[in-house]
């Protein structure tokens, strides 16, 4: 798997508002779809609730709006982490259209217990994967 996750998505009439532009808050369901799928793909199944008792919650987002996807578009979502600490995993994460980049920015997700909701770390065997994946970039770039 190489360090950044890619995902394709089209755009659907569900997806834009009345002029055809991708309403803006869609662009986060690309990213946590993204996510998703890059947990999924680690070996992570049912990424958002594990059976152990523990879930992923967003606990901080920053993005930068660049330019419109529009009804019918071919996008990428792409993740890519960038750090990962006790009970966290920083991506930097953008929407593409071929080469141009619609959305960009960082999230990060937080490891909770299901229960109480407090910080929980990030398994040894996860955080070892996800480590590999920054080498990965790090060795690619």
């Amino acid at each position: 798997m190489s360090a950044e996750f890619s995902l394709p998505i089209r755009v659907y009439i569900e997806d834009t508002d009345a002029g055809g532009i991708v309403y803006y808050v869609n662009y986060l369901k690309y990213l946590e779809r993204c996510r998703t799928e890059f947990m999924r793909a680690l070996g992570t199944d049912r990424a958002a609730i594990s059976d152990e008792g523990w879930m992923f919650v967003v606990s901080s987002l920053a993005l930068t709006y660049r330019q419109p996807a529009k009804l019918d578009d071919q996008l990428d979502a792409t993740a890519a982490v960038v750090a990962v600490k006790g009970a966290a995993i920083q991506f930097a994460q953008s929407v593409k259209r071929g080469s141009s980049c619609m959305v960009e920015g960082d999230v990060t997700i937080a490891c909770v217990d299901r229960v109480s909701g407090k910080p929980r770390r990030l398994s040894p065997e996860l955080k070892q994967q996800l480590e590999a994946r920054m080498q990965n970039k790090e060795t690619s770039t």
